[in-house]
């Protein structure tokens, strides 16, 4: 029993692990590859720094909005079918107490067992019965839009950052290298440790995201020197 409550959390934390590695990666790539596209076009240090900061502040709030609705429109979802669940539960008892026998029933215990539970647990807590069994809503996995914003936006702006560090210390003459060599050693720990979380290859894992992440960030640098070409 403490060995299988121990992994439920695990499980339970991956949701979250993923939306921070996610963000963070998406911050290093977004921004490193932006702070290429501007060194390639030949910008001066200070204006590489704005653009830097810009996407930082841009993304992080980006992501923060883009995660408030649509985890805003999960729960609204959630409490729309919790509601009409509710007004079952009111008009027709007996009816959801066969419905919540016959889910019990489909998953492995004998009728007169699936309904002496289903009528047990709905004495206790009908509505949480029925949003845990029928609707799979549960407390844990309830959708949060302001935690899940706030998530979002802290780790954008915590992977941006290295990029834009990176930018901020070292000197002109290296400062491409210095930021794809940064930002691809950062990407690869993230993707393994997505990888090692999720029990999945961790070599796999660093490849993936470092192939795709360099790729974006030399066709960023590519279109900044074109610009920049063209300009000049």
């Amino acid at each position: 029993m403490p060995l299988r409550h121990r992994e439920f959390h695990q499980l339970g934390n991956m949701g979250w692990l993923r939306a921070a590695v996610l963000g963070a990666n998406d911050g290093i790539v977004s921004t490193a590859s932006l702070l290429l596209g501007v060194i390639a076009a030949h910008a001066t240090h200070q204006s590489i720094l704005v653009a830097g900061v810009a996407a930082l502040v841009a993304g992080a709030m980006s992501m923060a909005t883009g995660e408030y609705v649509s985890v805003q429109s999960q729960a609204d979802t959630e409490q729309a079918a919790l509601a009409r669940e509710g007004g079952e539960l009111h008009d027709d008892p007996t009816g959801e107490l066969r419905e919540l026998t016959h889910i019990y029933m489909e998953r492995g215990l004998a009728p007169a067992l699936a309904e002496q539970v289903a009528m047990a647990l709905m004495a206790h807590d009908a509505i949480g019965a029925h949003a845990r069994d029928e609707l799979g809503i549960t407390d844990s996995m309830r959708a949060r839009p302001l935690q899940a914003a706030l998530a979002s936006a802290l780790s954008f702006a915590v992977g941006a950052a290295l990029p834009l560090l990176v930018a901020l210390l070292a000197p002109m003459p290296v400062l491409a290298p210095a930021i794809v060599i940064a930002s691809l050693l950062s990407l690869a720990l993230l993707g393994a440790l997505a990888a090692r979380a999720g029990g999945a290859r961790v070599g796999r894992g660093m490849l993936r995201v470092v192939f795709w992440s360099a790729l974006s960030m030399a066709a960023t640098a590519g279109i900044g020197a074109l610009f920049g070409a063209s300009v000049g």
